[in-house]
């Protein structure tokens, strides 16, 4: 058994009958030979059904929307890289010269990848079962402290469905001002909510952003209000 292998099966207690898939799915396309990319493939469809399944149990009474965005949180590429990071994955990436000059194993894209492609590397070895076991096992703690579904929805969405459920019409975002070069602007954003005279503003680098900010702002006013 070499590092790699005894790595997993102290991190994740599995042991591959076929060691040449772990080698690949801990293979970027940067390096010589089979990469992880086909790996990577499978092993995102695997994620998604095994924690779709995860998040649907947990939650029985949560609307498919709210599964949806429970099931993002999880496997997006964030997520991913900081669970192999903790797991030390990027220890045992086989890069290219270039992305190991760079830092590769420690760049998010590459991280989340791998960590798929051993998903996908498990479900080939040993099948369905097997994979929802590393899986379930990568993501115990997450899986247990899922965040409450409305702590998911951005705070646009929040600010509409806080204004329909009170028959208020929907807010009305205008952009004040853009300061700073075509490659670094700061964009400015106005939040009104009909004809009250109060109006929150949001700045980012972004105009979605500073609309993001300004309408957390305008819900945050809009509650403290009605306490």
């Amino acid at each position: 058994m070499d590092k790699a292998e005894s790595w997993l099966y102290k991190t994740l207690h599995y042991r591959f009958e076929d060691a040449d898939l772990l080698k690949q799915a801990l293979t970027h396309r940067s390096a010589t030979g089979s990469n992880n990319e086909r790996l990577e493939f499978l092993g995102d469809a695997v994620l998604d059904l095994v924690i779709s399944d995860a998040v649907y149990r947990a939650r029985p009474d949560a609307t498919e929307g709210d599964l949806s965005r429970l099931r993002a949180s999880l496997v997006k590429e964030k997520t991913l890289a900081a669970l192999a990071l903790e797991l030390g994955v990027g220890e045992y990436l086989v890069l290219g010269g270039g992305e190991m000059k760079t830092g590769g194993h420690r760049r998010e894209s590459i991280l989340a990848d791998a960590l798929e492609s051993i998903v996908g590397a498990v479900y080939l070895d040993s099948g369905i079962e097997a994979a929802r076991d590393v899986i379930e096992r990568v993501f115990a703690k997450r899986l247990d402290e899922l965040p409450a579904a409305d702590e998911l929805r951005d705070p646009k969405t929040r600010l509409q469905e806080w204004l329909q459920a009170r028959g208020m019409g929907l807010p009305e975002y205008e952009l004040v001002n853009v300061t700073g070069k075509a490659h670094k602007q700061t964009f400015e954003v106005s939040c009104r909510v009909g004809q009250t005279v109060s109006v929150t503003h949001g700045t980012s680098t972004t105009r979605r952003k500073a609309e993001q900010k300004a309408a957390a702002d305008m819900l945050a006013e809009l509650l403290e209000s009605q306490a």
